[in-house]
C-alpha cells in the first residue's frame, strides 16, 4: 500500500542526501560489477580496537550490574575518566559532575546540541567546508546557517574579520573544528585566543569539535579550546573514541565545557535516549587510560601513510601540503572537474572510493577528501590504479 498521503516534515525535505549514505549505494553497485573496492571515503579506522579495551568490554558484559539502564548523565567512573584525561592531556580542570557528559558518539551530541539551543531563524555560523553535522544539525533545528567560506590561501582558517558586524551581532552559535575534518588544517593557539575574544564580544556560543586532536604528527600538539582563559564561559568541546581508539562502531563520545550548556543538552537527551550501555562506558574508560605508547603507535601509523600517499600523488602531478594532523588528505580535483564528477570517475575507473568535497558544504567544491584508512601496500595499489587509468592532476607542469 502506498502512503503518498504521509509526507515527511519540512526539516527532512530541506536536507540533501547524506553523502556517505549515497556513497554506500555507489559502492554496492560497484561491487555488483565485480570491482575490488579500496574504500578511502569514510573516516572509518582500519584495524582492531585495542585488546585491553576489548577485554574490559567482555568482562563488563559478564557483570549483571551493567545490564540495566545506565545513568542518564553517564557512569560516575567514566565521567571521572574523561575529566582526568583532559587534565592529563591539556591541563584543563573540569567538574565530572557538571562539566562532562558522555554521548552516543560525537555526531549525535553535535546534532542534539543544535536541537537543544537553536530556535527557527537563529543565525548559526558554520565554516564551509566542514563536517556535515555542523551545518545539518542547525538546519534540522530550523536555524539560519551563515557559511564562513574557508580558503586555501588562508590555510583554511576562519577569517573572523570578514564576518559582517551585523551578522556577528545576530549569531547565536559558531561551530568550528581544528584539526579540521575535511581539510586537515590546524589552528595556532593565537587563533583560539582570537575566537574566544570574538565570541565573548558578540555573546556567541562556541562549539568546538576536537575529534582529531590525538592524530597529530611531527611533534605538533593541537590546542583544546578549553585551554584558553574564559573559553569555558562561552564554549563546549566535543570528542570521540572513534578515531584514536578504533572504536567507530562502538558509538562513544563526550562533550565537556560550560555546565549550563551541558545541562541543556542533558535535558534534551533524557527525553530522547537512555545513554550509553554501561559495559561500553567501562571499555571507553579503559581506552582513555591506555599508556602514551599506544597513542604514539597510532600517530606513527597515520604519519607513515600520509608520507607515502603524498609522495605517490606528487609523482602523478599533485602538490598536496604535508598535513600535521587528522587521518585525511584534502586533494584538489584536476582543473575543469567538479568534486562529484572526479570522485565518480575515480570510482568507475579504479574502484577507489573518495569523498567529494562538496559533501562538506559549498566551500568544499573542487576537492576530494582521502581517508588514510588502508595500509601502505593497499595505498600503493591505489596509486598503481590511478596511474594505470591515466588519472593525474593536470597542472601546468603536466599539461
Amino acid at each position: 500500500m502506498s502512503l503518498n498521503w504521509i509526507n515527511p516534515a519540512e526539516r527532512i525535505k530541506k536536507l540533501p542526501a547524506y553523502p556517505f549514505a549515497r556513497l554506500d549505494e555507489l559502492k554496492a553497485k560497484a561491487r555488483e560489477q565485480g570491482l575490488d573496492l579500496i574504500d578511502l571515503g569514510m573516516g572509518n579506522p582500519d584495524g582492531a580496537t585495542p585488546q585491553p579495551v576489548i577485554d574490559a568490554a567482555v568482562k563488563a558484559l559478564q557483570n549483571p550490574a551493567n545490564h540495566g539502564y545506565p545513568p542518564f548523565e553517564g557512569t560516575t567512573s567514566f565521567r571521572h575518566a574523561i575529566t582526568s584525561w583532559y587534565h592529563r592531556r591539556y591541563g584543563v580542570n573540569l567538574d565530572p559532575d557538571s562539566e562532562a557528559l558522555p554521548l552516543l558518539g560525537s555526531k549525535e551530541g553535535l546534532a542534539h546540541l543544535a536541537l537543544a539551543y537553536i530556535n527557527p531563524g537563529d543565525v548559526v555560523l558554520v565554516p564551509s567546508p566542514s563536517y556535515p553535522v555542523h551545518f545539518r544539525g542547525p538546519l534540522i533545528a530550523g536555524g539560519d546557517v551563515y557559511n564562513l567560506h574557508l580558503k586555501a590561501e588562508n590555510n583554511w582558517l576562519i577569517d573572523l574579520a570578514a564576518i559582517p558586524d551585523e551578522v556577528a551581532r545576530k549569531a547565536k552559535i559558531l561551530y568550528f573544528n581544528y584539526p579540521s575534518n575535511p581539510t586537515a588544517a590546524i589552528a595556532p593557539r593565537e587563533f583560539f585566543e582570537e575566537i574566544v575574544a570574538f565570541a565573548r564580544r558578540y555573546e556567541i556560543l562556541l562549539v568546538h569539535d576536537l575529534c582529531y586532536a590525538e592524530l597529530a604528527f611531527d611533534g605538533y600538539q593541537p590546542t583544546s579550546l578549553l585551554e584558553i582563559p574564559g573559553a569555558k564561559d562561552i564554549g563546549v568541546e566535543f570528542h570521540t573514541m572513534s578515531k584514536t581508539y578504533n572504536m567507530a562502531g562502538w558509538r562513544v563520545g563526550f562533550v565537556v565545557g560550560n555546565r549550563q550548556v551541558i545541562q541543556g543538552l542533558r535535558t534534551l537527551k533524557t527525553n530522547l535516549d537512555y545513554g550509553i550501555f554501561s559495559a561500553l562506558q567501562v571499555a571507553a574508560e579503559t581506552a582513555l587510560q591506555l599508556p602514551d605508547s599506544y597513542l604514539i603507535d597510532v600517530q606513527k601509523r597515520y604519519q607513515s601513510r600520509r608520507d607515502f600517499l603524498i609522495e605517490g600523488l606528487s609523482q602523478l602531478g599533485w602538490n598536496v601540503p604535508k598535513t600535521q594532523a587528522t587521518m585525511y588528505l584534502w586533494v584538489p580535483c584536476p582543473p575543469g572537474m567538479g568534486s562529484t564528477d572526479f570522485a565518480l570517475d575515480v570510482l568507475q575507473k579504479t574502484g577507489v572510493v573518495l569523498t567529494p568535497g562538496n559533501a562538506f558544504g559549498v566551500g568544499g567544491e573542487g576537492y576530494v577528501r582521502v581517508s588514510l584508512v588502508a595500509d601502505c601496500d593497499r595505498l600503493g595499489e591505489v596509486l598503481r590504479r590511478l596511474k594505470q587509468a591515466g588519472i593525474r592532476y593536470k597542472s601546468e607542469a603536466f599539461a
